[in-house]
């Protein structure tokens, strides 16, 4: 038999056409040179599929034993780059198993026995993807551990906390770092909630209705470390509620990425000033010599709508489709498929680029002077003085406008006027005023104060370790 019959023997639908397949089509439908990546587990498990029919008596142990062999010099050949994936052969699964069969004749031919492309695509998307998440799982610790360092050494330097971008309250620049500790470790979690959902088996599912043959599917999964099998196989071949469920969770981890990247681009700007990146991180401009662009923090701001979108796409994909498998679904491995990469790279150059943030204390804390951030420390501190909270609002409220009118900050008004908006107001008001011991003074769980900031530090340094 020469090649080009046996690559046509490949295609199980051959011998049922009467004319080959266009060249338009073959490019139209082909998804060989993007799920090529997926030849690790492909071949894994196909491997444990073969054990498992050799197991139940379905194959014998000489054919078992050609085809790990077989497999054995795919994986080599595909390592070398010496591995030939032709676009005749549609998908890498085709292409292995034409190989394959190559290589062990007609042992090839049987590893196909009581399973379906279906089935194979699915329970290989869910093992690589599986993997994926392990690794994303290591690339979110690492962030962590590098915003808990930056925390750390921040823990009592003072940043202008902003509602609608205005100058609110005075914060540590710990605490507020550690907000995005909180965000990605959620995100982690998400992550380790989806990933017990992709651990479980399509494979026995075959086409659509399951299969005749003896399979013992919980052997399969063991072998696999999947957690079990899916139960309906309509259900199995057909879903894809993992994919998305992870491209959601990668999603709201990259809009995470870009609230912080907002917060950089503006924190670094000249009206700001309050961090610098390192140079590494940045990119200058092709006309304008003095400028230090932040690069990396705009493009994943950028980078969010692409997974967003992938979602989006996933979601319309899966909408209209009846059971069980249809062709469609060979379109959810490129969005997929760039989610995690997106993903991965974003977390990896964030690890990084978290330890050259380098802070200025001063610029911030001239610009919470700037805001009048210790408004409501006083508000506070004439309720505790036996004033209605919404009365000292308004009186509060006069005194920022005399503050205002007169250019200097609240704490620089002199006893005498602030005892003219009310007279409870004492000498010991100017305490309150400040902007460390409004901030020192949020000493509650979850509050802004140095000793709750290092409070977290450590909780979270035990919970990364």
């Amino acid at each position: 038999m020469s090649q080009n019959q046996l690559d046509n023997k490949s295609a199980a639908w051959s011998a049922l056409f009467s004319e080959p397949m266009s060249d338009l089509v073959k490019r139209y439908t082909s998804s060989v040179f993007f799920d090529k990546r997926l030849w690790r587990v492909d071949i894994a498990g196909s491997l444990a599929h073969a054990e498992m029919l050799c197991h139940q008596g379905i194959i014998s142990a000489r054919d078992h034993a050609a085809i790990v062999a077989g497999m054995q010099t795919i994986a080599t050949e595909i390592e070398a780059g010496s591995f030939e994936w032709k676009l005749d052969l549609e998908d890498v699964h085709l292409n292995i198993e034409a190989r394959l069969t190559q290589l062990a004749g007609d042992a090839g031919k049987r590893l196909h026995t009581g399973r379906s492309r279906n089935d194979q695509v699915a329970t290989d998307v869910r093992l690589w993807l599986r993997d994926e998440i392990d690794a994303i799982a290591d690339l979110l610790r690492l962030l962590q551990i590098a915003l808990v360092d930056l925390a750390e050494k921040n823990a009592d330097v003072i940043l202008p906390g902003f509602t609608h971008l205005q100058v609110a309250q005075p914060v540590a620049f710990g605490h507020h770092m550690l907000a995005y500790v909180e965000m990605f470790s959620r995100d982690a979690e998400r992550m380790a909630d989806a990933r017990r959902r992709v651990n479980r088996l399509p494979l026995g599912a075959a086409a659509l209705a399951g299969t005749s043959y003896p399979l013992d599917r919980e052997r399969v999964a063991a072998s696999l470390g999947m957690d079990g099998v899916c139960q309906n196989s309509l259900d199995a071949v057909s879903d894809r509620d993992f994919a998305i469920e992870f491209t959601a969770a990668a999603a709201l981890c990259m809009v995470h990425f870009s609230r912080l990247s907002e917060e950089l681009v503006l924190w670094m700007s000249q009206s700001f000033g309050f961090i610098d990146i390192a140079d590494r991180f940045c990119t200058g401009s092709s006309i304008m010599p003095q400028k230090k662009n932040p690069d990396v923090p705009e493009l994943a701001r950028g980078k969010t709508g692409r997974v967003v979108g992938h979602l989006m796409g996933l979601i319309t994909l899966m909408k209209g489709q009846p059971l069980a498998y249809n062709k469609d679904n060979q379109e959810d491995k490129e969005p997929l498929f760039d989610s995690v990469d997106t993903l991965k790279d974003t977390l990896r150059i964030f690890a990084e680029m978290v330890q050259g943030i380098t802070v200025r204390p001063q610029a911030m804390e001239r610009a919470a002077r700037r805001g009048y951030a210790t408004a409501t420390d006083l508000a506070d501190y004439l309720t505790r003085k036996g004033l209605p909270f919404r009365d000292a609002h308004e009186t509060v409220a006069h005194a920022v406008k005399t503050a205002i009118d007169q250019g200097v900050d609240l704490a620089e008004l002199p006893l005498q006027v602030l005892q003219g908006f009310n007279a409870r107001i004492e000498q010991d008001v100017y305490a309150v005023l400040s902007l460390r011991g409004s901030m020192q003074a949020r000493n509650i769980l979850g509050g802004t104060a140095p000793d709750q900031v290092r409070a977290q530090v450590a909780r979270h340094r035990q919970r990364l370790a």
